[in-house]
């Protein structure tokens, strides 16, 4: 079973309220290092079989069509879950870990 991965984010004109008032937030709890926060969705999608360019592509369309409001929002990724962690297991530091939630 394959697993495909859909990110959507608001687009860069339109107000994001649940953003700011997580980035108004960020500092009152000791993280102050961020400066903006926008927020966004996240699909994931399984299929049977394999996530092949045919998937990749449907997937496409579909978060284009059904998953996004192209009025308002892009989606910024369309991806293969394994694939995608696979590409960027080496490239995990120290910094970037922290204890699982």
């Amino acid at each position: 079973m394959g697993r495909v991965v859909v990110d959507v984010m608001p687009k860069p004109e339109i107000l994001d309220p649940q953003g700011k008032a997580v980035a108004g937030a960020l500092p009152r709890l000791g993280f102050g290092q961020f400066t903006n926060v926008r927020q966004g969705k996240r699909f994931e999608l399984e299929v049977e079989g394999d996530v092949t360019p045919d998937v990749l592509a449907a997937a496409q369309e579909a978060a284009e069509t059904v998953l996004s409001n192209p009025v308002i929002e892009d989606v910024v990724r369309v991806a293969d879950i394994e694939a995608d962690a696979a590409a960027t297991a080496g490239s995990t530091t120290a910094a970037s870990t922290g204890p699982a939630l």
